[in-house]
């Protein structure tokens, strides 16, 4: 069973059903021209991105050239090179996709988790709902980034599936927070009570009648979130605690920034990383923050 239509009388007898969710949501990012030219320019640089990597070989890009150390902007090097004579533009691209990929992963990883742990402990309330936040409780307290940072450093020779996998360990925990405040509201109405007594499955009722209820905030959570894990990848590859340098990604070309000749001398090697991350979690956060006021308008509308 689910929730009633938000459909509403006329004096004339017609009824008038309410916009559909995803129509706000349009609705809304249309309205905002802002938002709507940070999705346009988020997707172009995704699928440039992705496109030149496919004709792009990683090996070679990160193969050292001593005859092409420090090499300024030019027809040959776009963006010069760096001090092992590596093509800074190949470094981008390909950095820009593994530190997408990562974040795509981790997002996607860490909101499955915290939304499957916040709609069951939402939606049973009681003595489930204690034991899954006091396993919640436990995971905040502890120092995210300095167990990340040790893992790096006690692990030798780490993957990139190992790094994400640590890294979803600690970062579902604010989704299963949201969720799970969210799942308590929805299942104190009628709806869900009436899909409980005529005997409905409770992981139907989960996943077909709450889950639906909450899409609009789980795909903001999603959208904000994405743009937290760029973010988290590229400061701790800055650090040296993220991708190791042999492997391109944001952080990494950044990173090179700490050698004062390179910040100061060289600004080609890590000042194009620098603006693609600002644009990157600009585009994200406008195209959230437009999705989080069209959440807002359609709770106001019923």
């Amino acid at each position: 069973m689910k929730q009633q239509s938000n459909a509403q009388p006329l004096g004339d007898g017609k009824i008038v059903k309410s916009p559909s969710g995803m129509k706000i949501v349009l609705k809304e990012i249309v309205r905002d021209k802002l938002a709507l030219f940070s999705l346009i320019l988020f997707g172009l640089i995704v699928a440039f991105v992705f496109g030149v990597s496919l004709v792009l070989k990683e090996s070679e890009i990160v193969t050292v050239d001593l005859l092409a150390i420090f090499e300024p902007p030019s027809s040959e090097f776009w963006l010069g090179t760096d001090h092992g004579g590596r093509d800074i533009f190949g470094q981008l691209i390909i950095g820009t996709r593994n530190s997408l990929i990562m974040a795509f992963a981790v997002t996607i990883m860490s909101g499955i988790i915290g939304l499957v742990f916040g709609l069951v402990a939402g939606y049973f309330g009681g003595h489930v709902d204690n034991v899954f936040m006091r396993i919640v409780d436990f995971f905040m307290v502890l120092p995210t980034t300095l167990i990340i940072i040790a893992f790096v450093a006690v692990v030798p020779g780490y993957t990139l599936i190992q790094f994400s996998l640590i890294m979803t360990a600690f970062l579902w925990l604010s989704m299963a927070r949201l969720i799970r405040s969210k799942a308590l509201q929805q299942s104190s109405l009628e709806y869900i009570h009436a899909a409980r007594t005529v005997g409905t499955p409770h992981y139907k009722i989960i996943f077909s009648h709450l889950l639906p209820n909450l899409s609009s905030i789980v795909i903001v959570n999603f959208t904000l979130s994405l743009a937290a894990n760029v973010g988290i990848e590229t400061g701790l590859s800055f650090l040296g605690f993220g991708f190791p340098e042999s492997k391109p990604s944001l952080g990494t070309l950044m990173s090179h920034a700490t050698n004062p000749q390179i910040f100061e001398l060289r600004p080609w090697v890590w000042l194009p990383a620098s603006i693609l991350v600002l644009v990157l979690m600009l585009c994200i956060n406008n195209v959230g923050q437009a999705l989080k006021r069209s959440t807002d308008a359609k709770q106001r509308r019923g």
